[in-house]
């Protein structure tokens, strides 16, 4: 077998790939913030949604759903939950019946103040360092660049 044809055979290992690398990594990390934000009675993804609400205050389910580069449909179950166990509430904006405005409630803003130790907990948990935490941050956010410039163009 030639060295070409062992890094054919190798590009086709499961821990040679990029993308488990990835799922991996995010199965994992979602894992760790589960004890954290169970303390919060909130699940990951309900964690996120409050993260955008409490960065940007009342916005639409729009741009939600933009900021969290995820389709309507996703995020109105999720809006839901939240609204249902009186952490956010949602209404149609005055202006625009079409739109639906989101804002965290009296009891989102309390969560805020509990989940502030979120971040810190989870990377003293990881052991990763302000710095490599930066660092790496940094390198995701250019692949996510990178793949969808790729995913839009075509073959």
């Amino acid at each position: 077998m030639t060295n070409e044809d062992h890094a054919a055979e190798d590009s086709l290992l499961l821990d040679e790939q990029l993308c488990f690398a990835l799922y991996a990594a995010q199965r994992a990390v979602t894992a760790a913030y589960r004890p954290l934000l169970e303390e919060l009675g909130l699940t990951y993804p309900q964690y996120l949604v409050l993260l955008v609400l409490w960065e940007r205050g009342e916005t639409t389910v729009k741009d939600l759903a933009e900021a969290l580069r995820l389709d309507y449909g996703t995020v109105s179950p999720l809006l839901k939950r939240l609204e249902s166990a009186g952490v956010v509430r949602r209404e149609r904006a005055a202006h625009d019946e079409r739109s639906v405005l989101v804002a965290c409630t009296g009891r989102g803003e309390e969560l805020r103040e509990r989940a502030a130790r979120v971040p810190g907990a989870l990377q003293s948990a990881t052991g990763l360092g302000g710095t490599e935490v930066v660092r790496l941050r940094e390198e995701l956010w250019e692949l996510t660049r990178r793949a969808r410039a790729a995913a839009e163009r075509p073959l």
